[in-house]
């Protein structure tokens, strides 16, 4: 059994707990998870708790059967002989002092020089976003050894405002299995009639995303089924820089249910109006690449 109790913090910390516990009371959650789990909230909650207070006790072997971890600042937890036992403070470590340290100060001065550098380096920042090119691929399986891209799709950040598009169909000899066509849409005679050679739309895909960094969500996928067809194609693989979100959102947001892109996008409230259509998935995939560099979680 864990119990966890909360006052002060942020509606988003609540909402994490809330995923593996139940709130009896107001602030007040109980669980059952393992230690791994409960070690993760904890670091979760010492992260976000912000000027709250948080105090999590939780069973253990010892004569007790149960220790104790808080954040107050005017208490502390002590080990006598393997017992816990609460420590009331006199004076808090985290009292409050009026005036301002020096510490304090250089803090201050160091915002300010933070914030002017930030202005000074905001037209940078906005052209190296610019050169930003998010991808997607639809293809007829998982394995490039066995399966064939049937799309082809990229979205190049030209301004604040505007962006560019690429969006290709590629003519194959094999079948679209069935599950591929009610996914995608994308059938044999569709492909045949708005399709071309994969030699031709390499080139184009080439052309339209020049030296820029490429972006993508399991990105691994797709520059495996690039690898794969530039070879086919005798055609040199592309050098670009390639940056894959998956690994970034994983860590940014540890107790997502699961990391589909569909769940993603939902956390970060990014809609995606045709799911599984690469052009469309593109388009979602760059939105979320300049959301995480809006929130410093991605740099270009």
């Amino acid at each position: 059994m864990i119990v966890i109790t909360l006052s002060k913090v942020p509606m988003s910390l609540r909402g994490d707990l809330t995923k593996w516990c139940q709130e009896v009371q107001t602030g007040v959650y109980v669980g059952n998870f393992s230690a791994r789990i409960r070690d993760l909230l904890w670091e979760r909650i010492t992260k976000s708790i912000g000027n709250g207070e948080a105090t999590l006790i939780y069973s253990t072997n010892n004569e007790l059967g149960y220790t104790f971890r808080t954040t107050r600042k005017d208490k502390e937890v002590i080990d006598l002989n393997g017992l816990p036992f609460i420590k009331h403070l006199k004076n808090s470590p985290g009292s409050v002092k009026h005036g301002f340290s020096k510490a304090a100060k250089l803090h201050i001065a160091k915002k300010i020089q933070e914030s002017k550098l930030s202005e000074a380096n905001s037209t940078s920042a906005r052209q190296r976003i610019t050169n930003l090119v998010a991808i997607d691929l639809e293809t007829t399986g998982l394995k490039p050894t066995n399966s064939e891209i049937i799309s082809i799709s990229a979205v190049k950040r030209i301004d604040e405002q505007q962006v560019e598009k690429f969006n290709r169909y590629i003519k194959i000899k094999s079948e679209v299995p069935a599950t591929i066509q009610k996914l995608t849409g994308l059938s044999n005679d569709f492909l045949n009639s708005e399709g071309e050679s994969l030699e031709k739309v390499l080139e184009e895909f080439q052309v339209f995303i020049g030296n820029n960094v490429l972006v993508g969500y399991n990105l691994l996928f797709d520059q495996s089924f690039l690898n794969a067809a530039f070879i086919k194609a005798n055609k040199q693989i592309i050098s670009n820089r390639m940056i894959d979100l998956m690994p970034i959102i994983k860590k940014d947001q540890k107790f997502l249910d699961n990391y589909r892109l569909a769940t993603v996008l939902k956390n970060y409230g990014i809609e995606n109006e045709h799911p599984h259509k690469s052009i469309s998935d593109a388009m979602a995939t760059l939105d979320l690449a300049l959301k995480l560099i809006k929130n410093d979680k991605l740099r270009i």
